[in-house]
């Protein structure tokens, strides 16, 4: 990966961070019926809700090149189909882990908003498993299910230490959103481009 492209992913990641921060905010402040005062406070809302969707995209890329280093080591250390055991194993741990073991063994979760998340997150990661896979090849559909849920998961675990509901879903959704577009525009970003002479 060249600089350029290098680039083009960071402030295309920062917009769709941005863009899903923005959607997420006014959405759960317009059902908890905030009242702003006049444009002032409009600007000023919409400014904190961009800079929060860019702070989360800048650490979903941070998560995302951590990965792509992690991958490069266990692909170096393990054959790819013990590397693709390793992470369906450590997928399904994260799963489990946010699922079940913060509510039920260290009794920091909310059940029920965990058990949703989980399942969300799992249906995500496996809808951008499935077109990943159809636009580059089958082998990326385990990597992609890491990612999108142990890297995520990974991500997420201050946002879920507070315990608020519309916090998490406000910090989540751009995050879920940044992870999914880098994972599956990165194919696109590292394809050699053809010289016309």
């Amino acid at each position: 990966m060249n600089l350029k492209n290098w680039l083009f992913l960071f402030w295309t990641t920062l917009v769709v961070g941005a863009i899903g921060s923005l959607v997420v905010g006014l959405l759960l402040q317009w059902t908890n019926t905030m009242e702003l005062n006049g444009t002032a406070d409009l600007l000023v809302n919409v400014g904190i809700l961009l800079g929060v969707g860019i702070m989360v995209s800048v650490y979903s890329q941070m998560g995302f090149f951590a990965y792509m280093m992690i991958n490069y080591i266990g692909t170096g250390v393990f054959s790819r189909t013990t590397w693709q055991y390793i992470q369906l194993i450590l997928a399904a741990l994260a799963l489990l882990e946010l699922l079940f073991f913060r509510t039920f063994v260290g009794r920091e979760g909310k059940g029920t908003s965990d058990l949703v998340l989980g399942i969300l997150l799992l249906l995500i990661a496996c809808v951008v498993a499935y077109f990943k896979s159809k636009m580059t090849n089958r082998s990326a559909w385990i990597p992609t299910l890491f990612f999108m849920i142990a890297v995520t998961i990974v991500e997420t675990v201050g946002v879920l230490k507070i315990g608020v509901d519309q916090a998490t879903a406000w910090i989540v959704a751009p995050l879920i959103a940044c992870n999914a577009y880098q994972i599956l525009i990165l194919h696109r970003v590292l394809k050699p481009r053809t010289q016309t002479a």
